[in-house]
């Protein structure tokens, strides 16, 4: 396929070669089985670059995470239910944000959607089961989403024969389908790797204990700070 912007409707057609570059190099990532060769003849000399990454998503992972402090192994999971193919990856690192990503047949929901609604609700459920079998919980005290996903480093890529996205530019997923499949495959996969994988476990307990307990410290900070502006 060839095309060339029409200046008559587009106000700039000058292609950005780093643009072109990330979101071929994002696709490699996406299809560990496909190669793709960028090359721009505008520049003297030639440029030409090769994207194959036979990692997968665990090669996002590690390239997301390349300058960070990693706290374990990259987990991957994947799967299918109702002909949907699930795929994820994750890793811990020494921070204390999250940074979640989300694609439907190799389109980058920005803006997350069911998909991501599924893996966060379902990895919710399972830390706070985990966190009471081993006794770091006890009921009713649970850890929120948040507390369980701080330092964590997620990409969810789903195949989805049917996608249903909100708006023109596809930023979000609105197939609800797609959160019960992702929660079911994550459900299933996760169990089965953290049997195999104890301290990986515990290493993402821990996280979530810290968060709770900085959460929990900011609220009581924010209830005493109101409470003195209230009496003063």
């Amino acid at each position: 396929v060839s095309f060339l912007p029409d200046d008559t409707i587009f106000e700039k057609t000058k292609f950005r070669g780093e643009e072109i570059k990330s979101r071929m190099h994002e696709t490699a990532y996406l299809n560990p089985n496909l190669t793709i060769i960028y090359e721009d003849k505008r520049v003297t000399p030639e440029e030409q670059e090769v994207y194959h990454e036979p990692d997968g998503l665990a090669g996002f992972i590690r390239d997301l995470n390349r300058n960070k402090e990693a706290l374990h192994d990259i987990v991957c999971f994947k799967g299918e239910s109702e002909g949907i193919t699930v795929e994820g990856a994750f890793q811990y690192v020494n921070e204390f944000h999250e940074n979640v990503l989300g694609f439907c047949n190799n389109i980058f929901t920005q803006e997350g959607g069911t998909h991501l609604a599924g893996f966060k609700t379902k990895f919710t459920a399972l830390i706070n089961s985990y966190a009471r079998e081993l006794g770091i919980l006890k009921d009713p005290a649970k850890f929120t989403g948040p507390d369980t996903r701080c330092g964590m480093t997620a990409i969810i890529a789903i195949k989805h024969p049917d996608p249903i996205f909100e708006g023109q530019t596809k930023t979000k997923l609105d197939n609800q389908d797609a959160a019960k499949a992702t929660g079911k495959v994550l459900g299933e996969q996760l169990v089965l790797y953290f049997d195999r994988n104890l301290e990986t476990l515990k290493t993402i307990l821990s996280c979530a204990e810290k968060a709770a307990k900085i959460r929990k410290t900011e609220e009581r900070a924010k209830t005493n700070l109101l409470t003195k502006q209230k009496y003063s």
